[in-house]
């Protein structure tokens, strides 16, 4: 079916073939605002597409420029914890490949273990921890399945995320992030436990996309946005309502990031 999603696509975007594909996060939506000329596509429009119910998630393609730059934006996605499925993501990022797309830009909103690192911030993904328990590309059969993972994040599309950050003069963290499965949020006791493995950030989407899309050969770079502080770290209760009244306000200041990145044409370092 993504073969024909791919099809169908193609023959909308009039000739465009955008190289870069994004993936938006929780109330991540403020990049779409600085393409231009965007041609927007629910998802319930495109064949085989799965449909978030998370709130905060658009569900619509956005293609259109950063700049001179054609892109295509996946604005929302599916998590795990919607149908306990990991591979949930895979037929929009196969669709991204089909397009033409090389490199995978993923965004997502998470909370913090870092008393330096609070609700505002921005922190580019060094490497993850799988703390989930489960694979997408679990199933899967020949050699190709088994994917390196120690070059998941592509060195030269993080030197010009921090080369942009740098440039606009937006701090810019990096860390590792911990994927929880969600949906509920982790305990005192599981972040304590995070922290000691050496997890920066936790979170309940992007691994599994980042190994569809190594598993697909595209280069990968992901950052979040800090909504809030792990759970038992401020004494506080966490909620859905706090990622996304935060989001906005780091996703501004990653937006900027990503657009400089992309418009720039800073993001051809290999």
């Amino acid at each position: 079916m993504s073969a024909t999603t791919t099809d169908l696509l193609i023959s909308r975007l009039g000739g465009v073939a955008p190289r870069h594909g994004i993936v938006l996060g929780s109330g991540l939506g403020s990049l779409v605002e600085a393409i231009t000329d965007p041609l927007r596509i629910s998802y319930s429009d495109l064949p085989s597409f799965p449909v978030s119910a998370v709130s905060g998630h658009a569900g619509e393609l956005v293609i259109g420029h950063l700049g001179a730059v054609p892109v295509i934006v996946l604005s929302g996605r599916v998590h795990y914890y919607e149908s306990g499925d990991a591979n949930a993501m895979r037929t929009p990022i196969e669709v991204l490949k089909g397009l033409g797309v090389t490199s995978l830009i993923l965004t997502n909103s998470a909370g913090s273990l870092r008393d330096d690192m609070p609700p505002g911030s921005v922190m580019r993904i060094s490497d993850h921890i799988n703390f989930s328990g489960t694979n997408p590309l679990i199933g899967l059969a020949g050699d190709d399945r088994f994917v390196g993972m120690t070059n998941a994040y592509d060195a030269g599309l993080a030197a010009s995320m921090e080369r942009a950050a740098e440039k606009l003069g937006i701090p810019l963290s990096s860390g590792v992030y911990m994927w929880f499965s969600g949906p509920s949020f982790e305990t005192p006791a599981e972040i304590r436990m995070a922290r000691v493995l050496g997890a920066d950030a936790v979170g309940m989407s992007t691994v599994p996309e980042v190994l569809i899309a190594r598993h697909l050969g595209l280069r990968v770079a992901a950052a979040s946005v800090i909504t809030n502080f792990g759970a038992g770290m401020t004494g506080g209760e966490l909620s859905h309502h706090e990622t996304k009244d935060m989001a906005p306000v780091g996703g501004k200041r990653l937006a900027a990031i990503l657009a400089e990145m992309i418009a720039g044409g800073d993001d051809d370092h290999a």
